[in-house]
């Protein structure tokens, strides 16, 4: 499953370079962080296993630790070694708040 507008592979820019994200370690609050990054409301999910698919390039960031109230991903506890193939790339899946209060995602919708 190829990501959309508000879910897909976690990728990050580290000193000039894009890489992936190794799922050890990943949960809610790591999503959390990705979400309100770019943006959105929050997340709904953080899915591990590459489930938006196989990235490429190195993957940059393992054991990602965040506590919730980071800014970014990389103000987030890591290992820039990271001991994973990109059958581990981690996933968001975030979401939106209408004017109602609505949440929105297409994913679910």
């Amino acid at each position: 499953m190829e990501g959309n507008s508000t879910s897909g592979r976690v990728e990050v820019n580290l000193n000039g370079q894009w890489g992936t994200v190794c799922d050890d370690l990943w949960d809610l609050t790591d999503a959390e962080v990705v979400c309100l990054q770019l943006g959105f409301g929050g997340a709904l999910s953080a899915p591990r296993y590459a489930f938006f698919g196989l990235g490429t390039g190195e993957i940059l960031l393992d054991n990602v630790e965040c506590l919730g109230s980071e800014g970014n991903l990389l103000e987030c506890s890591y290992e820039s070694k990271a001991n994973c193939g990109h059958r581990e790339d981690a996933g968001v899946v975030c979401y939106e708040l209408t004017e109602e209060g609505m949440i929105v995602n297409s994913v679910l919708a």
